[in-house]
């Protein structure tokens, strides 16, 4: 039984970069939602601009979910 190192050291280097990139773009959502009620108690305006930013990042986090579940299942 022989191990391809660089298939796995390419496998875990995309993992982790994927993995951290999700985590940093779900954050982006969260500080999107925080500066958005933020926005809206100060001013008493309207902060559509960050909510919209906000639900654009879960909406990548789900697609990069969906897509990491088709691959799996495919």
């Amino acid at each position: 039984m022989s191990i391809d190192w660089a298939a796995l050291g390419s496998v875990f280097g995309v993992s982790l970069a994927v993995t951290v990139a999700l985590v940093g773009l779900f954050t982006l959502g969260i500080v999107g939602l925080s500066q958005q009620e933020k926005a809206t108690t100060a001013s008493g305006g309207s902060a559509a601009m960050a909510r919209t930013g906000a639900y654009a990042c879960f909406a990548l986090c789900a697609a990069a979910v969906a897509y990491g579940i088709y691959l799996i299942v495919a």
